[in-house]
């Protein structure tokens, strides 16, 4: 099966000089294309920069990182930019902008993609907002919706590019119960409708039983004890 994303003695530190501060400790890590993978551990872990790592928003320091077949480690800004162009990426605000509708927050996912026209780029963005229930609120702007339908938006903008990979960082973490399992099992049936591979970083034990495979982070650590293959 092929690997999509494959770190090797990964470090990384924070800050200069005396302030200089290890956050990741020899991270080895292979997730297989088309896996959905959870990140777990306490606040402060790491999780988050190895997430950011991982989506190119930042540079590699030491070690390799191999997403999609590239090495980061050593990559250049523009490269940097190219290999975003392949990521969706789900935070835990949802950063929609406020004062654009539901529509045009979902084009935003496509700005890397000059190759589209902007008549494709719209009726892209149409047809994923539809998948995620909200065709009827196309033109809504945030303050209009709900916690859950400003995800689904998020959700949306996330995969109206048809990304091999989604990087989704506490993205039940604003939600209740039942919004927070609709949230991750549309991303669990789109993603695997479009054949991508999510990595997800969250605290919220309800949503575990939709990994392939759960990893934890402590300390900036890898806990390889941790690592369970889930049913």
């Amino acid at each position: 099966m092929a690997i999509a994303i494959s770190a090797q003695h990964l470090d990384h530190y924070f800050g200069q000089g005396k302030l200089r501060k290890q956050v990741l400790f020899d991270i080895n890590l292979e997730i297989n294309a088309g896996d959905i993978v959870i990140m777990t551990g306490p606040s402060g872990s790491g999780k988050t920069t190895l997430l950011t790592l991982v989506g190119g928003l930042r540079s590699v320091q030491s070690g390799s990182l191999q997403v999609l077949g590239q090495e980061l480690y050593g990559a250049t800004a523009q490269q940097l930019t190219q290999a975003r162009k392949h990521h969706g990426y789900i935070f835990q605000a949802h950063n929609l902008h406020g004062s654009l509708t539901a529509l045009q927050n979902v084009k935003m996912g496509l700005e890397l993609h000059q190759e589209l026209s902007p008549a494709e780029m719209k009726a892209r963005s149409i047809a994923i907002l539809e998948q995620v229930g909200l065709g009827e609120h196309i033109n809504y702007y945030p303050d209009d919706l709900s916690g859950g339908q400003k995800q689904r938006v998020a959700i949306a903008r996330a995969l109206v590019s048809h990304p091999r990979i989604v990087l989704a960082d506490e993205p039940t973490a604003a939600l209740d119960s039942k919004s927070g399992r609709d949230v991750v099992n549309l991303m669990q049936a789109l993603a695997k409708e479009q054949g991508c591979t999510i990595l997800l970083v969250t605290h919220d034990n309800r949503i575990l039983d939709v990994a392939d495979r759960i990893v934890s982070l402590e300390d900036g650590m890898l806990q390889q004890n941790a690592i369970v293959e889930t049913v």
